[in-house]
Formats: structure tokens, C-alpha cells, sequence
């Protein structure tokens, strides 16, 4: 089965094919750092870290390219707030928002560029959309005409008259449309700026990512990502002056991720209504986090909610205990009475059906979801197997689970499921000996029933990296 992408742009799926055989070029917008980022923040760099980890596994050469907006109104009115040099702002933001994604599991980009290291390249593209008549300036600023852009609006689907319906609520007189959108600002007083043709300033938002994409990527690259806030005005202004100015098509496919919500309603600084990545993970483990994400296909809403968080958690605790137990059945010593040959071969034939519906999902529009599910079935699948054995281990047995494992895990390294969060404190690490006396006083407990006391013990265990869980052969303990 190829692998079929949702393109934004023509409203459908698509089989991907990419620029160039055996490589693949993904730019995707990011983050304005001038606070804490906030939970709806991480579903983009989550979403990409999987369609890179997929694409690697499928055999593909990736390069990722994810900006960082280190120049804008909103970093500069914080740091005025907080009497801070904007870019000292943006640059400790921008710090703090790349170890959330590493809590996150997410691979680094190939490049994070930011608009202050790239003055230069924005300010020739400026130029050259200026040289070509798609800009003209007034008073220091510089914009970008629509109406000079015919195929304006192919992104959004929106057409030039209902968009200079909508411009007229609030027009700006200094504009020859109210439609056109700024390229470059005339400094204010006061203001960060830096020298250009058109005198002192700043960079409108839309050329940043026109002007670093071009740099690092090139014109007709695969695939250009972000938010579905951004298809209008922004991935749309980024075509209009992309092509423009090199004459050649922009992008090939356009992947747009759907909000985080709160009761029903987009979560956003604007709105409020946020809770940062940080909050979060110190309630719940960053891999809980991570899993909650891949739960729901990126292209429709997902809602975030302690009970949806607590569901996560206990999905991916029974994951990470099947990793756990098969890995020490694995250990165990070797049965020869080479027994249940009809279930070792459905066992191995299972494994490798579900591996292909775990390929598939991927090759779906990156059906994260039902990929998910894939994973479960094997777990599911694998454990009835192991109960029905009664646990005599074979050397023909012992070769399926190690197979069932090893799908196990490669199928979770596609997801970034499977990966070690570093502790918050050494306070909260335990040595084996202080472990053993928990689970020793723990079994104390629950041999005078007192149940209340156990479960503390459990929870405290817990709360310190370690998770214990009862078998048949006993108590067994890892670290979270």
C-alpha cells in the first residue's frame, strides 16, 4: 500500500510522492517563545516526531526544518513588560520549550532557524518581491499586493472577493488594498530594528518562514506543516510570496493538525484557557502525555482532561508492562518439551498480520490511532498466548515471544512511545534494597488485609519512579 497524505491544498488524499526518491523534505512552523508553552503546543512537534520516525522506518532520508519566531509584537511587548532585551526573552523561551520536547521524546529538528540569525535572506526576498512588482512601499513599511497574485486564496479555498469583504471591516488607509499584508515594518520608537533598503525595522511574520524555507529546503518541497490557524492568512500569504518570488511551485503537500480543546472550546494563550507542558508533566509523566496525543488522529480535535490523561496512562502502563514481562519470561530457563507447535506458528503469523495493519494505519494519513490499536492487539494477542502455554518456555516458544517483543518494540519506537524520562530529582530515585522493604511491608499489609495501607504503599512507590506489579510468580518492580 503507498502511502496516501490529506493535502490541505487540494482537499483529498494523495499518493505521497516525494521530490526526490528515497528523500523527504518537511518544514513545520513553530513556536513564538515569549512564555511557557502550553500543552496545545506540543501536538504539532509530536505529530512530526512520529511522520519522521515512519518515514525513517519506511526507508526515507528526512529532513525536518522547524523555525522559531524570535521576533514579533508579542516578544516585544513581554520583554517591555518585564524590562528584558527581546531577543535575551525569546532565546531563554526558546530554551525552555525545546527540553519540554525533549521530556516529550521528540527527536531535535535538523535546524531550528530564527528570524534574527536570517535578516539577510528575508531582506533579499523583500527585495526581490519589490524588484518583481509583487510589493511596493510607503513610509518605511514594505507590502505584499494580493490582487498581483492571481492563484491568491488555492490554499484556503477562499476567492478575492470574499476576502476584500471581509478587509473592509478595518482598513488602513497607508495600504493600496486593504487586502495586502505587511512584508517589512518601519521601526518604532523605541523598538528592536535592524538597517534595511527601506530604512530601519522589522520583518512582517509571513516572510520568516517563505525566507528560511527556501533557505534550507528549497522551492517545491514535500511537505509544509503547522496548525489549522495557520492555512489562513499565513500559510496562504507564504505561498502567494513564495512563488512569487521564485517563479516555481512552493510546496506539494500541506498537513495541518487540529487544536487541543478544552471543553469544547480551542485552547489558547489568548483565550485563557492553557496549561503549560510544565503543569502538566507534574501530574503526569511526559510519555503519558506524548501517548494521550497519538490517541486521536492529528487531524481532528482532541480534548484534554484529567480523565482523558488518566486513560493515556493506564494504556501505556499496559504496554510497558508487556515489554516487561516478556522480556523476563524471556530470561526464564529453557522447556524442551517442544510442545503447542499449532500455537507457535498462529503466534508467528498473528505477529506479522499485525505489523502490516500497523503499516497500513501509518500509510493512512498517519492514523497515529489506529496504529495504537495495532500495538494493543499484539500485547492482547501475545499475553492470551502466554496463558494458554502456562508458561513453559521452549526453545521454539522462546523464539516467537522474542519476536512478539521485538515487534513489540520497534512498532512503539515508531510512535516514541517507549523512552526513558530523566527522574525530576535524585531525591525521588530509590536504590533495590529500599524498594524491596517497600514491597516487603507492602505484602505485610496485604497479608493483614489492611488494603488501605497497601495501595498507600503502591502510590508512594509510584510517586518516587517505580511501578510494582502483582503476578502469579510474585511481585515484580521497574522503573517508570
Amino acid at each position: 500500500m503507498a502511502l496516501r497524505v490529506y493535502n490541505t491544498l487540494t482537499k483529498k488524499k494523495e499518493d505521497f510522492v516525494p521530490r526526490e526518491p528515497g528523500k523527504v523534505s518537511i518544514y513545520a512552523c513553530g513556536v513564538t517563545p515569549y512564555n511557557y508553552a502550553h500543552i496545545g503546543n506540543a501536538r504539532p512537534p509530536v505529530f512530526w516526531d512520529c511522520v519522521r520516525r515512519f518515514l525513517a522506518y519506511r526507508g526515507y532520508q528526512v529532513t525536518y526544518i522547524q523555525n522559531i519566531t524570535d521576533v514579533d509584537d508579542k516578544i516585544i511587548n513581554r520583554a517591555a513588560q518585564t524590562n528584558r532585551y527581546p531577543l535575551d526573552l525569546a532565546a531563554e523561551y526558546a530554551a525552555i520549550y525545546q527540553e519540554d520536547l525533549k521530556a516529550l521524546g521528540v527527536m531535535p529538528a535538523d535546524n531550528y532557524p530564527k528570524v534574527s540569525q536570517h535578516l539577510p535572506d528575508i531582506i533579499e526576498m523583500i527585495r526581490g518581491l519589490t524588484d518583481k512588482g509583487y510589493a511596493y512601499v510607503l513610509k518605511g513599511d514594505v507590502y505584499y499586493s494580493v490582487k498581483k497574485f492571481k492563484d491568491y486564496g488555492k490554499l484556503s479555498g477562499r476567492s478575492l472577493d470574499e476576502l476584500q469583504a471581509g478587509a473592509r471591516v478595518e482598513v488602513n488607509e497607508a495600504k493600496q488594498d486593504p487586502m495586502d499584508f505587511t512584508l517589512w515594518k518601519a521601526a518604532k520608537p523605541g523598538e528592536i530594528s535592524w538597517d534595511s533598503p527601506w530604512g530601519p525595522g522589522r520583518p512582517g511574520w509571513h516572510i520568516e518562514c517563505s525566507a528560511m524555507s527556501l533557505k534550507y529546503l528549497g522551492s517545491g518541497f514535500d511537505i509544509h506543516g503547522g496548525g489549522e490557524d495557520l492555512v489562513f492568512p499565513h500559510h496562504e500569504n507564504e505561498i502567494a510570496q513564495s512563488e512569487a518570488y521564485s517563479g516555481k511551485e512552493f510546496v506539494k503537500y500541506w498537513l495541518h493538525n487540529a487544536f487541543v480543546t478544552i471543553s469544547g472550546e480551542r485552547m489558547g494563550k489568548s483565550m485563557g484557557n492553557f496549561s503549560t507542558i510544565r503543569d502538566i508533566s507534574r501530574r503526569f509523566s511526559p510519555k503519558v502525555i506524548r501517548f494521550w496525543l497519538l490517541g486521536t488522529h492529528y487531524r481532528n480535535p482532541i480534548n484534554f482532561g484529567e480523565e482523558e490523561l488518566n486513560a493515556a496512562a493506564k494504556g501505556l502502563e499496559r504496554l510497558e508492562i508487556a515489554v516487561f514481562n516478556w522480556k523476563h519470561q524471556l530470561n526464564a530457563s529453557i522447556d524442551h518439551d517442544q510442545t503447542n507447535t499449532d500455537g507457535i506458528r498462529q503466534l508467528k503469523e498473528t505477529i506479522i498480520q499485525i505489523e502490516r495493519e500497523f503499516v497500513a494505519a501509518m500509510e493512512d494519513d498517519f492514523n497515529t490511532p489506529q496504529a495504537l490499536a495495532s500495538i494493543h492487539d499484539l500485547v492482547r494477542e501475545t499475553n492470551r498466548w502466554v496463558l494458554k502455554r502456562e508458561f513453559k518456555l521452549t526453545a521454539a516458544a522462546n523464539e516467537v515471544l522474542a519476536q512478539a517483543l521485538t515487534t513489540l518494540i520497534t512498532l512503539g519506537g515508531i510512535l516514541g512511545i517507549f523512552y526513558q524520562t530523566e527522574p525530576e530529582s535524585q531525591s525521588k530515585s530509590l536504590d533495590e534494597a529500599e524498594i524491596n522493604d517497600y514491597i516487603a511491608r507492602r505484602t505485610q499489609a496485604k497479608k493483614e488485609k489492611n488494603w488501605a495501607l497497601a495501595d498507600e504503599i503502591r502510590d508512594e512507590l509510584k510517586s518516587k519512579g517505580v511501578i510494582i506489579e502483582d503476578t502469579p510468580q510474585g511481585v515484580r518492580w521497574r522503573f517508570e
